[in-house]
């Protein structure tokens, strides 16, 4: 079976995090890494990025009910931590064409309580930022940046009109760190302010991260073909969907009290691999994962394909929509490919009762994410890229099914 998502990190650099998190040492590490995002003195390195977001609402303090305006996919934890605050997240609609916040459904969404706007990059795309600037510009809006799906090593630091630009390096993300985020602030000032902040935090365990990269290195060697299509097989006969096992071993943070687990700093270890990675990842890293999916969508409709003419796109996921995915998701599984519904914590976040009344729902949206698969591509060969687009193109070219009932 075709795995649905290669770690990307080497053994070399397990190896590397490893053996950091076994030695003290290292204090200097955050400051180096920092310098590499900015030498100015603008970036910060945190445990996620969903810490390093808590962090800077905890910095605002935006009065109680004022309005978050978030892009209407994105992250469960980041609508948690808004709530967390005392806040109200108000979803503003995109392009499925290109997965981009509209900005007409933007100037609709202002009221008097909206304070902030979260604009999350969605699947690898990048969504065009001046005209989002500008509306947040003239409204006086904090402008987050939300780069945790979009990291593309290509020197990219955030609109220069962001208030913050986020980017993460958790397990399954681009040139993963397995943890860990940088913040890059537009002020000096908020972002050493926000440093003292998370030095007030207590580190992250030694201990804990050791155990992070042993797992890790597991399921890395399960992503192999081989093991992969047995560990899928058991789960199967075991009546356990490996989905959900999966959802499991890769969640970033466990059940339990959300903010308590985000409000740590950076421990050595993990701070020492970022700062390894980004030293030697680039861009070229990337070409083999956007060759393949680009192949890949050329041979399917172009609708079909959330973000299909998102300009520049590095490709981190390749989603599907299309009726009825649950039964393409198994035509693939049975075939060998390990499409998915559920590979990350993306959801269409739910408008209000006012919005719905108002017609202001953001409907594209969450009929996206409720006609949504993802494809496996990496390491897929070209005959298998081709088996691939055919069953998929079968599919979506049958008659749609009829279905009992009024």
């Amino acid at each position: 079976m075709l795995p649905r998502k290669k770690l990307d990190i080497g053994w070399a650099d397990l190896a590397s995090a490893l053996a950091m998190s076994l030695r003290r040492g290292g204090a200097d590490r955050a400051s180096r890494l920092e310098a590499l995002w900015s030498p100015e003195g603008r970036a910060l390195a945190t445990l996620s990025v969903r810490s390093g977001f808590d962090l800077v609402l905890r910095q605002l303090a935006l009065p109680a009910g004022s309005e978050v305006l978030v892009s209407a996919v994105t992250i469960r934890d980041m609508v948690a931590i808004i709530e967390a605050h005392g806040l109200r997240a108000v979803p503003v609609d995109i392009d499925p064409d290109t997965c981009a916040l509209r900005v007409d459904r933007l100037r609709q969404a202002i009221g008097g309580r909206t304070r902030a706007l979260l604009v999350a990059h969605l699947f690898g795309s990048r969504t065009p930022m001046d005209a989002v600037a500008a509306v947040a510009d003239r409204h006086g809006l904090f402008l987050f940046e939300d780069c945790a799906q979009a990291f593309a090593a290509d020197g990219y630091t955030g609109h220069p009109r962001s208030d913050v630009t986020m980017f993460s390096f958790g397990p399954i993300k681009t040139a993963t760190a397995l943890g860990g985020g940088v913040l890059v602030f537009r002020d000096r000032d908020r972002c050493e302010d926000a440093r003292r902040r998370q030095r007030a935090y207590p580190p992250q365990r030694r201990g804990g991260y050791a155990r992070r990269v042993l797992k890790y290195g597991l399921l890395k060697a399960l992503s192999w073909r081989a093991p992969y299509t047995v560990f899928a097989t058991l789960c199967r006969w075991s009546g356990t969907s490996h989905d959900r096992v999966i959802a499991n071993a890769v969640r970033g943070f466990g059940p339990g009290a959300l903010l308590v687990q985000l409000r740590r700093r950076p421990g050595p270890a993990l701070l020492g691999l970022m700062l390894r990675r980004h030293r030697r990842y680039g861009s070229d890293d990337l070409a083999d994962r956007i060759a393949a999916a680009t192949a890949l969508a050329a041979r399917l409709p172009a609708d079909a394909i959330p973000g299909r003419w998102a300009q520049p796109h590095c490709h981190w996921l390749l989603p599907l929509q299309c009726d009825d995915p649950d039964v393409l998701v198994a035509r693939l599984q049975h075939a060998g490919f390990d499409a998915t519904r559920g590979a990350t914590s993306l959801h269409a976040v739910p408008a209000g009762r006012d919005a719905a009344a108002d017609g202001a729902a953001p409907m594209a949206a969450q009929r996206m994410m409720s006609r949504m698969l993802y494809l496996p591509v990496e390491s897929a060969s070209g005959a298998e890229l081709r088996e691939l687009a055919r069953i998929v193109g079968d599919f979506l070219d049958r008659p749609p099914p009829v279905r009992a009932g009024p």
